[in-house]
């Protein structure tokens, strides 16, 4: 019981780029504006989703469930990288280093499947518009998020079981900004074959085939646009259609790149970049990507903001 005991450090230190500190401010300065542009932009979205009534669609009902899983992902993050950031010591507690782990990865895994879920919704609606009201009833889209969310969360504690028990032998020293688990299956002192191979197993069923049939489904998309005659139309299809394919290249290359490359001492930095695109600049980039390239939501916000406007005239 002592050996074990002793094998789990109370605390982990996360190194980051801890040996080149002339990258610490500008790090901090890139995470601190990210982190604050992150948080307006998906609580933007999320009110501006509850309170405009044209916004109670399907896509904005899943659109929302984006925004917070950014808020969420960023939040179990960024303060934590912060704090090291400012302080000499880059710890974080054990507990905190599990509960980060748990949280990140949950939510990472909860956007794989939403973001398929997103497309197959544009796809129902570009591809059947006749039958989407139909098809994508309030029952089905509540399925489709919680089926999402509960997939998530499954896979993290599967995986962050797997390799919590791993014996560590002392080590606590992770090469990285925050607790995930190819930085903490290089801490052990055991054979880590079968967790990568689990690992690389997992990444394939929530990377690789949501990827996959994102694709397929663009291919119909694609086809069923071309064939709208409307320029008006058209234009309005790939403008809705593109944000959501911009924000799953942008998720996927960098997850993919992260979770399914061989493991190589050379791409170690390269990694750390990798997983911060994601983590830190993909969830502030998206409410920008979804606001600046869709006209129904930028003229929800005028009218949030105009209905703002008048009532505060009013009460003057």
């Amino acid at each position: 019981m002592n050996n074990i005991n002793e094998s789990i450090p109370q605390e982990f230190i996360l190194l980051g780029f801890s040996d080149r500190p002339w990258l610490e401010l500008p790090l901090f300065v890139i995470f601190l504006v990210s982190y604050i542009l992150t948080i307006l932009g998906n609580v933007a979205i999320i009110i501006v989703a509850h309170l405009d009534s044209k916004l109670h669609t399907p896509m904005y009902f899943f659109l929302t469930n984006l925004s917070l899983l950014d808020l969420c992902y960023t939040t179990s993050t960024v303060p934590q990288m912060l704090i090291n950031i400012c302080s000499t010591w880059k710890g974080i507690s054990y507990g905190g280093c599990v509960v980060q782990l748990l949280i990140s990865l949950a939510l990472g895994s909860t956007e794989c499947i939403l973001l398929a879920v997103m497309s197959f919704d544009r796809f129902v609606a570009i591809c059947r518009p006749l039958h989407y009201s139909v098809i994508m009833h309030q029952r089905l889209c509540i399925q489709l998020a919680a089926a999402s969310w509960i997939s998530g969360f499954s896979n993290s504690v599967l995986q962050s079981t797997l390799t919590l028990e791993m014996p560590l032998c002392g080590h606590k020293e992770v090469d990285h900004f925050f607790c995930e688990v190819p930085a903490l299956l290089k801490l052990s002192c055991a054979d880590t074959t079968v967790n990568e191979a689990e690992l690389f197993f997992i990444s394939v069923l929530f990377l690789l085939i949501p990827l996959t049939l994102i694709l397929i489904s663009y291919g119909f998309i694609t086809r069923a646009i071309l064939r709208i005659q409307s320029v008006e139309g058209r234009r309005k299809a790939f403008g809705t259609c593109g944000s959501h394919l911009i924000v799953v290249l942008l998720f996927y290359g960098t997850a993919i790149y992260m979770y399914l490359q061989p493991p190589s001492p050379a791409s170690k930095d390269r990694g750390k970049m990798v997983s911060l695109f994601y983590g830190v600049i993909t969830p502030m980039l998206n409410p920008l990507i979804y606001t600046l390239r869709n006209k129904d939501v930028k003229g929800a916000f005028k009218r949030l903001v105009v209905r703002l406007f008048l009532n505060k005239k009013l009460e003057t």
